[in-house]
């Protein structure tokens, strides 16, 4: 599986930003797709998650403020943020596993306040 992600940039405290993944390869195995960030300094850190069955989850600092989704053909993975906070600021990278854990490249975010 390979993994392309895009649509990070610079937004203003308050603003919205989505970041897409794309996967490609060998995907009909992947049942669960991500989201990470790491902030300078910080350590890699869960931020939401989408299972093939449609169970989402997230991390309690973006609860009610990001949405994780996928399109129809369950190859692409997205993640809305809104009501950005400087303290989002971090490299976003997607993530997804089937049986093996695979890693996208990062997207910078920054947040200015």
């Amino acid at each position: 599986v390979q993994l392309q992600a895009s649509g990070g940039g610079l937004v203003q405290a308050g603003g919205s930003l989505r970041l897409s993944c794309a996967a490609s390869g060998s995907i009909f195995s992947i049942n669960y797709m991500g989201w990470y960030r790491q902030a300078p300094g910080k350590e890699r850190e869960f931020v939401a998650f989408i299972t093939s069955g449609g169970i989402t989850n997230y991390a309690d600092s973006v609860k009610g403020r990001f949405t994780i989704s996928t399109n129809n053909a369950k190859n692409t993975v997205y993640l809305q943020m809104t009501s950005l906070k400087p303290e989002d600021t971090a490299v976003y990278y997607c993530a997804v596993a089937d049986g093996a854990f695979t890693w996208g490249q990062g997207t910078q975010v920054t947040v200015s306040s």
